[in-house]
C-alpha cells in the first residue's frame, strides 16, 4: 500500500513530527540494507542556486554513517538523465534516485521507475499523481513563504519603494514567488511595488544581467529573482550598488555590501526522512511537501543590506508563517483589475498551485 501525503494532511497531521524524528542516531545500526542515494543535477552543484541547494543537503547526508551519496551534475533534461539513473542503479547500487530538475519527471523518472520496480525514485516538483508508479513520488518545498519574508525585508530596506524581480518563466511557482514578495513588502510598506522581467529560460546569464540592469535603471533599489542560478543577478546588482534578496541557496558571499536575506530550500529535512525510512525498511511517502511549519525552508542569515527594522519584521513574519498565518488574504485583484482571491487562503491551498496571474502592484505581464 502506498503512502500519499497531501499538503493539507501534512499541515494538519504532523509532517513536523516526521521531520523531527528523521535520521535518529541509531540509523546505521538499524539499516536493513545499504543506503545509496543517487542525486542528479541539471547544472553544476556549485551554481549558487537550485542545484547547490540540493548539493548542500547531500553534503550533510554524506556525514551520516551508513549512507552513501552518488552525484552527477550537468545532466540535461533528455534521455541522458535515464542513462545517469541507470548507471547509479547498476554500477553503484543506488536504491533511491533523487531527480532534481523539473523536466526529469515525465517520461524519464516515470519510465525508469517502471523498469526498476525495486528502486525508489523521488522528484523535486509536485508532479506525482495517483496512477503513476508506486515506487516513484514527489517532494516539494513552498519557497514562496520564504519569498514573502524576502518581501518583508525588502519593503523595509528600499528607499525608492521599487523592488525588481528577474524571473525565468511565468509558471505558477514563479508567479507565486513574485506575488509573495509583493504581499510581504506591502505588509510593512503599502507604497512598495514589484517590477518583473521574464527572461524565458531557467539559465540565461546574459539575459539575466540585462534584466537586472534594466530594473536598476528603472529605479529598483532592491533586486531578487527566480532563476536556476542567481549568481549573475546578485553580482550585477552588487556591482551597481543595489541591495539584493536571494533565491534557492545562499548568495550572501556574492554581495557583502548589499545582501539582505534570501529564500532557501532545506532539502535535507526531506532527504533525512527518506534515508530513515530506507534504514527501517519502511515505505517512502509518495508525496512530501511543506514550508516553515515543518522545517523545510530557511532564510539566509541577514547581510549588510538589511536594516534593523527589516530584520525585526522578517523574524516576526517567519514566526507568523510557522503558526499558519496566511500570505494571501483577499480581496486581491490581479494587475488587470480582475478579482482573483476573495478571502483568506491557507498557505497550502491547492488552488494556489494553479496561480496564473500577477497581483495588482506588480508591473509586468505573463504573456
Amino acid at each position: 500500500m502506498t503512502q500519499f501525503l497531501s499538503r493539507r494532511s501534512i499541515l494538519k497531521a504532523g509532517a513536523a513530527g516526521l521531520a523531527a524524528s528523521a535520521l535518529p542516531l541509531g540509523l546505521a545500526a538499524r539499516a536493513q540494507q545499504p543506503i545509496v542515494l543517487g542525486a542528479v543535477y541539471v547544472g553544476p552543484r556549485d551554481d549558487f542556486g537550485w542545484n547547490q541547494a540540493h548539493a548542500v543537503a547531500m553534503d550533510i547526508l554524506k556525514q551520516v554513517p551508513g549512507v552513501t551519496v552518488i552525484e552527477e551534475e550537468n545532466v540535461p533534461e533528455t534521455d541522458a538523465v535515464s542513462q545517469s539513473m541507470e548507471s547509479m542503479i547498476n554500477l553503484d547500487g543506488a536504491n533511491l534516485i533523487l531527480a532534481t530538475s523539473f523536466g526529469y519527471y515525465n517520461p524519464f523518472v516515470v519510465e525508469s521507475a517502471k523498469k526498476y520496480p525495486e528502486v525508489q525514485f523521488r522528484h523535486a516538483a509536485p508532479l506525482w499523481k495517483e496512477g503513476d508508479p508506486t515506487n516513484a513520488g514527489s517532494y516539494f518545498c513552498y519557497l514562496n513563504q520564504a519569498h514573502y519574508v524576502n518581501g518583508v525585508a525588502a519593503g523595509l530596506s528600499t528607499t525608492t519603494n521599487k523592488i525588481g524581480f528577474v524571473a525565468a518563466k511565468p509558471i505558477p511557482s514563479v508567479l507565486s514567488n513574485i506575488n509573495s514578495v509583493l504581499l510581504g513588502a506591502r505588509s510593512v510598506n503599502p507604497e512598495a511595488t514589484v517590477q518583473v522581467i521574464f527572461t524565458g529560460e531557467w539559465s540565461l546569464p546574459v539575459r539575466e544581467a540585462e534584466a537586472a540592469n534594466a530594473l536598476i535603471d528603472a529605479g529598483c533599489d532592491v533586486i531578487t529573482c527566480h532563476v536556476d542560478g542567481p549568481k549573475v543577478v546578485v553580482e550585477t546588482a552588487e556591482g551597481r550598488g543595489v541591495k539584493t534578496c536571494g533565491h534557492n541557496a545562499s548568495q550572501a558571499p556574492l554581495a557583502p555590501n548589499g545582501f539582505i536575506t534570501g529564500a532557501e530550500y532545506k532539502w535535507e529535512t526531506i532527504y533525512k526522512i527518506y534515508a530513515d525510512a530506507l534504514a527501517k525498511g519502511e515505505e517512502l511517502p509518495n508525496f512530501i511537501a511543506g514550508g516553515y511549519h515543518n522545517d523545510m525552508l530557511r532564510n539566509t542569515p541577514y547581510g549588510a543590506g538589511a536594516t534593523p527594522e527589516a530584520i525585526k519584521a522578517a523574524d516576526a513574519a517567519i514566526e507568523g508563517l510557522k503558526a499558519g498565518k496566511p500570505i494571501y488574504v483577499g480581496p486581491l485583484k490581479d494587475n488587470t483589475g480582475k478579482l482573483v482571491i476573495e478571502g483568506p487562503m491557507d498557505n497550502y491551498d491547492p488552488v494556489l498551485d494553479g496561480m496564473g496571474y500577477l497581483l495588482e502592484g506588480v508591473q509586468g505581464s505573463t504573456t
